[in-house]
């Protein structure tokens, strides 16, 4: 039975009414209503199609008919706990583990990347018997109250909250506006060197490092390509000699999105090993999944706490049955090649609008994993929030769905369903553009210009109204290091990730 179909308005009014409110939604000025989607698009009440830059959730593609399908013929035979016999189980963590180094063997199936990542800690501290861990800093690993206190793109919004004195916070490796930069002589050492430091300290307050949480592609700073040998293998061994694990959060850049490998912890070289990895979002392409994969030695151990581990929900037979569904797509449409082809389109075409316009900053990420960091001053990297915002609603003016985050939300994120393709980025960037050099009219709604109004002057070419020129060269300043970039031609943080390989 179909539910009924509210007006949009008082769908608003339910929402506030009957939803936490701090629960926010996309666009929340001019919400948009979605109904459907097929493929790369989402449909309005209205049938109004709009491209989906936003959702690595449905990763396959929003309603993938081999995915509904193995959903909903499982759903009628079965759907139980994993305390009783299944083939889906057994063939699922079969599958998954075929995609990994030999070593991580162990499956735990969960129901989100929250609880997957609150899993590997409690993995991590049976293990090690301590509780010290390093994350980087702007990292998000969950909302559950563990990975919170990890996670300080949460926890630095608190007002009045401290940090906890088992958590230890590196340095973001961030070559763009990080505290070593691309100019800087050896920036891969020298955020390793952070976290030995941190290991130490902590050793010198009586504390002991059970593990360090790594973004592989860090995900709420927006595609930052981790420079070679900031997470391996100096960091790494660091934190082995310390005694405690590391872990792989690929919670929402696993499955081939990054394109040369079907997970980003893969890019940093294959004699990496993670101790354990997390999954999450594209796993089931929208049905609530996770998993957790370790080696055999870390999860004897949490066996031999004396604790049994059961989950209600995880790895149950519809679940499995979708999991499977999700890698065979992935498979046959080979949609990890396409994350290269058109993701290295997509970075292309990017680099052209840095070329031109002086408030595109850096442009980075791998695959379908894409960040463009807008700024209004190149030398002092003043960030763009207002204008991000800006360009994010007249695309949604435009049904192009896309958003900003990061630290300062002046990074325009790319992370659409896998089957995105070469004109959907022409169309995307072609906006941009239009944007940017004050060709395209906003229709805005009256609530939506009520807002870009309070937060930008709106005039009609966002870099005359900012008085942003392109000027062939500047001077830089990093320490004691100096040099003159072409701004053109700037090396971008995966070109620096390359070079040092």
């Amino acid at each position: 039975m179909t539910a009924e179909m509210f007006p949009k308005e008082k769908t608003i009014d339910l929402r506030k009414k009957h939803i936490g409110p701090s629960c926010k939604v996309f666009f929340s000025h001019d919400p948009i209503k979605i109904v459907r989607a097929k493929g790369q698009y989402m449909y309005d009440e209205n049938g109004v199609r709009y491209l989906d830059c936003i959702n690595n959730v449905a990763h396959v593609g929003h309603s993938h008919p081999m995915v509904v399908k193995a959903g909903a013929e499982q759903m009628e035979l079965l759907n139980t706990n994993s305390r009783f016999l299944h083939d889906n189980l057994v063939q699922y963590a079969q599958r998954l583990q075929a995609t990994l180094p030999e070593k991580l063997s162990v499956c735990y199936f969960v129901n989100s990347g929250s609880e997957a990542n609150d899993l590997a800690l409690r993995l991590a501290w049976e293990y090690t018997g301590h509780k010290d861990v390093i994350t980087l800093d702007n990292a998000y690993h969950g909302h559950v109250s563990s990975l919170i206190n990890i996670s300080p793109y949460k926890f630095h919004q608190l007002a009045n909250a401290e940090q906890s004195k088992s958590v230890h916070v590196a340095l973001s490796p961030d070559l763009y506006r990080g505290n070593y930069r691309q100019d800087h002589p050896d920036p891969a050492t020298a955020y390793a060197d952070d976290v030995n430091n941190l290991i130490q300290k902590a050793h010198e307050k009586g504390h002991k490092v059970q593990n360090k949480n790594a973004d592989k592609l860090q995900q709420c700073v927006c595609a930052r390509v981790l420079p070679y040998q900031c997470t391996v293998p100096l960091p790494h061994r660091h934190v082995h000699q310390a005694g405690g694990l590391f872990i792989a959060d690929e919670v929402q850049v696993g499955f081939g999105r990054v394109g040369t490998h079907f997970w980003a912890f893969q890019l940093q070289g294959e004699d990496f090993v993670p101790d354990i990895v997390t999954m999450g979002k594209p796993i089931g392409n929208g049905h609530p999944m996770s998993c957790v994969v370790t080696t055999r030695e870390v999860a004897e151990a949490f066996k031999n706490s004396g604790m049994e581990y059961f989950n209600t929900f995880g790895g149950n037979p519809v679940s499995c049955a979708i999991g499977l569904a999700v890698l065979d797509v992935i498979e046959k449409e080979d949609l990890q090649g396409n994350a290269l082809r058109v993701g290295g389109y997509l970075m292309r075409l990017l680099e052209q609008q840095k070329e031109k316009h002086p408030l595109v900053g850096d442009i980075r990420g791998r695959g379908l994993f894409v960040g463009a960091e807008l700024v209004r001053d190149r030398v002092k990297l003043t960030p763009a929030t207002a204008e991000a915002q800006d360009i994010i609603y007249k695309l949604k003016e435009q049904h192009i769905l896309l958003s900003a985050d990061g630290p300062h939300r002046n990074v325009l994120k790319f992370k659409p369903p896998m089957c995105f393709s070469e004109e959907d980025a022409d169309m995307v960037v072609e906006k941009i553009d239009q944007i940017l050099t004050g060709t395209l009219s906003c229709h805005c709604g009256t609530m939506a210009r009520s807002f870009i109004m309070s937060i930008i002057f709106f005039f009609t070419d966002i870099e005359k109204a900012l008085g942003l020129q392109m000027p062939s060269t500047v001077h830089t300043e990093n320490g004691s290091h100096k040099r003159n970039v072409s701004l053109a031609l700037a090396p971008s943080p995966q070109s620096l990730w390359h070079s040092q390989i």
